[in-house]
């Protein structure tokens, strides 16, 4: 009877690294890497990556980490869902690609997020 509680609860604790495995593919495809350029970055092989993006595989804490911050994706929304992250994963990427913009650049994107924050009032 024991053996089976600690089954069950084993179940219970099963985090869904495959929600992860998602985003860090829709982060690889964005980025416009090949599954191969992107597991040469880890360093890891192709198909543990794929492992990863396609069947959730759990990679270990290592890899894990090196995955996520290589593709600036934002744990906090997969690991508490009920809180309001600090950062989303779509806010990571998009702060890197501003980091690549000139200050002119940034003039004419702070005009487009003006331009939707009006709209939204009006």
């Amino acid at each position: 009877m024991q053996k089976r509680k600690r089954d069950e609860r084993k179940r219970e604790d099963f985090f869904d690294y495959g929600v992860i495995g998602k985003a860090i593919k829709e982060a690889r495809l964005k980025r416009g890497l090949t599954r191969e350029q992107a597991a040469a970055l880890i360093p890891i092989e192709p198909r543990y990556l794929a492992s990863i993006e396609n069947n959730g595989s759990n990679p270990g804490l290592q890899i894990f980490y090196k995955l996520v911050t290589e593709f600036e994706v934002s744990v906090d929304q997969f690991f508490y869902p009920n809180s309001q992250p600090v950062k989303t994963t779509i806010r990571r990427q998009l702060d890197g690609e501003l980091d690549d913009l000139c200050d002119k650049d940034l003039i004419v994107v702070g005009s487009v997020v003006e331009g939707i924050k009006k709209s939204k009032t009006m």
